[in-house]
């Protein structure tokens, strides 16, 4: 049993892949478009997880403030709603699923946690096929979106305790398990 620590393997984009992401050309309303859409969400927002973005409630957002708790800390977070958040909601109107703010969770009467499985498991498999049409050279996952906001959030000079903060660590040391994987051709750019 290997009881050591390795070196965590880069997951961040650049911001020039998040352009480019941006600017894909996607038929609306496919669920490539809609694994993109939550890809940028999960970034704008912080680098919010999925498990955190499925289950966001209508009632989470309340004057310009998304109020959440991370699932796996239990900590209370808060987000200014920006722009590119709401296109986002707008693309993906709230008239299945009464109860969630994104289109994650909408069967009702199906177990919920299932359904964010699923749901992982398909835009993860998306996003990879996306990456490929934009020429990543690094595999899209919801959690390169995690990623890749710590990242270009240290390359603009956001201190590391905001930087987590804004992931909801409850440690520096976490965040910096993320920023750790940052290569060193990036560190000597």
């Amino acid at each position: 049993v290997y009881t050591g620590q390795r070196q965590t393997e880069k997951r961040a984009v650049s911001e020039s892949d998040i352009a480019s992401l941006k600017k894909l050309s996607l038929k609306p309303h496919t669920f490539a478009c809609l694994a993109r859409d939550l890809f940028l969400f999960s970034f704008y927002a912080l680098g919010m997880p999925f498990v955190d973005m499925a289950f966001l409630k209508v009632t989470d957002l309340k004057n310009g403030i998304l109020f959440y708790k991370r699932k796996k800390t239990g900590q209370n977070l808060s987000i200014k709603w920006e722009q590119p958040m709401q296109r986002i909601l707008n693309r993906w109107p709230n008239d299945t699923r009464p109860e969630y703010l994104l289109p994650i969770i909408v069967k009702t009467g199906v177990d919920d946690v299932r359904q964010y499985r699923t749901e992982l498991f398909k835009v993860n498999k998306s996003l990879k096929t996306i990456g490929e049409m934009v020429g990543s050279e690094i595999p899209l996952t919801l959690y390169v979106a995690r990623h890749s906001w710590a990242t270009i959030a240290k390359d603009k000079g956001v201190p590391v305790h905001i930087i987590s903060e804004g992931m909801g660590h409850t440690s520096e040391r976490m965040t910096m398990v993320y920023l750790g994987s940052i290569g060193q051709g990036q560190i000597d750019k």
